[in-house]
């Protein structure tokens, strides 16, 4: 089974090398999707399809996280804590 990111990934290649099936995206995503993947999706998602340009670019962020601070932190394991100077040699930033 694919991961969403590989479905996204077949999708985006897709739209870039068969201009129908972009038209079709542009259009009606979630038909276009299904097809595509052969999956249902939920009547209640909404897809939108943004395309970039040259003056245009687009930032998608993920839905708000629903942990309190204190939940992160507990969860990071005092990461947040920590110097940024440490946090970006760890990252290699």
């Amino acid at each position: 089974m694919e991961t969403p990111n590989e479905m996204r990934m077949k999708v985006t290649h897709k739209a870039s090398t068969d201009a129908d099936f972009r038209a079709r995206l542009v259009s009606d995503p979630k038909a276009a999707i299904g097809a595509e993947l052969g999956v249902s999706l939920p009547a209640g998602l909404t897809v939108e399809v943004h395309e970039e340009s040259a003056e245009t670019a687009h930032l998608v962020l993920p839905p708000p996280s629903k942990l309190s601070e204190s939940d992160l932190h507990a969860v990071a394991g005092g990461f947040f804590g920590s110097s940024m100077g440490q946090a970006n040699s760890l990252l290699n930033w």
